[in-house]
């Protein structure tokens, strides 16, 4: 069996339906007071694979709070990705996405973190602030019907690494390894990405 780590991350911010724009959903939202919270659970199955595979695979599920749908929402699959590329030189992804059902149709919540080596050092907020579009059907090619930006505050970063955990590791030492690998990868990539230029 592979040697892998999970974690739990909890996502929240303003958010409204009749919006396509995450920008334009989260200023919608905060007028109407209506904020949507994914609350989501990475699972990354073989910690090797995923640190050698471009697009740093891994597997989504969780809940949705959203008050028109209501509370805790079952999203059993989706999709995680970290720092994979884009078609943007100097841009990369992280990636959240999350299909339900609400009244018994197909919905789907798709994310992006953007990672970006530009002039300013805005790590915490690349990192944090995932723009969000809500479609109705089975994927993210269906029509948007609400939008917003979610973010991970300190709070909330801080119960993420609490939940970091190692799965498949047969003693301590596996399991510190595996963990140490993921926060080797991360930290990595971060510093690729805002670290000092030539």
């Amino acid at each position: 069996m592979a040697i892998g780590v999970t974690f739990k991350e909890t996502m929240e911010g303003w958010f409204a339906l009749g919006a396509t724009d995450p920008e334009a959903g989260a200023r919608k939202g905060r007028s109407e007071g209506t904020k949507l919270a994914m609350h989501a659970s990475v699972t990354i199955d073989n910690i090797d694979r995923f640190t050698t595979d471009e697009k740093h695979p891994g597997k989504l599920s969780g809940t949705i709070d959203f008050p028109p749908f209501g509370d805790r929402s079952e999203a059993p699959a989706g999709v995680f990705n970290l720092f994979s590329p884009s078609d943007e030189p100097g841009l990369h992804y992280m990636v959240y996405e999350l299909a339900f059902e609400q009244g018994g149709k197909p919905h789907y919540l798709a994310g992006r973190k953007h990672v970006r080596d530009d002039q300013e050092f805005d790590l915490w907020s690349d990192t944090t602030t995932l723009y969000t579009t809500l479609h109705d059907g089975e994927n993210a090619d269906a029509p948007a019907i609400g939008a917003g930006v979610l973010r991970l505050d300190l709070m909330d970063f801080m119960k993420l690494i609490s939940t970091l955990r190692a799965t498949g590791a047969k003693s301590a030492a596996e399991k510190a390894k595996a963990i140490g690998k993921f926060g080797q990868f991360f930290m990595g990539e971060l510093w690729n990405t805002y670290g000092p230029g030539d």
